[in-house]
């Protein structure tokens, strides 16, 4: 798999993830929702997202 497939199933997981804690936890785990909106939000502006280079060195090719 890609970076950018990896970035999207990454994301896809934190957004559920935070939903579901959020419901049944806690509700300040939303702002982790909009944290991750927001990161990819600006990630299609910029091309960079800080996962991207977490991936990168972990050696996920491009």
């Amino acid at each position: 798999m890609t970076v950018d497939r990896f970035l999207r199933l990454i994301a896809g997981f934190f957004v559920m993830l935070s939903l579901a804690l959020g419901h049944w936890v806690n509700s300040y785990w939303y702002l982790f929702t909009a944290f991750v909106g927001l990161n990819l939000f600006q990630s299609a502006f910029t091309n960079w997202c800080p996962m991207m280079t977490f991936l990168r060195k972990l050696g996920v090719r491009g």
